[in-house]
């Protein structure tokens, strides 16, 4: 996937195979940044590397 690409809170969810609320708390929570497109809430790939490195630096 390309660094700037735009994820739906769905896709963002069957990656980290949380429920869709659980990445909603995420965002609301400030862990996970995401912008608005309209009416939908969309993550940036980008994002999503930067979540994931902050869990695997708490991980180890």
């Amino acid at each position: 996937m390309s660094n700037n690409q735009l994820l739906s809170v769905q896709t963002v969810a069957e990656v980290l195979s949380v429920s869709r609320w659980t990445v909603y708390r995420l965002i609301w929570d400030g862990e996970l940044r995401s912008v608005q497109v309209g009416r939908c809430r969309r993550v940036p790939q980008a994002a999503l590397d930067e979540y994931l490195g902050a869990l695997l630096e708490e991980a180890a």
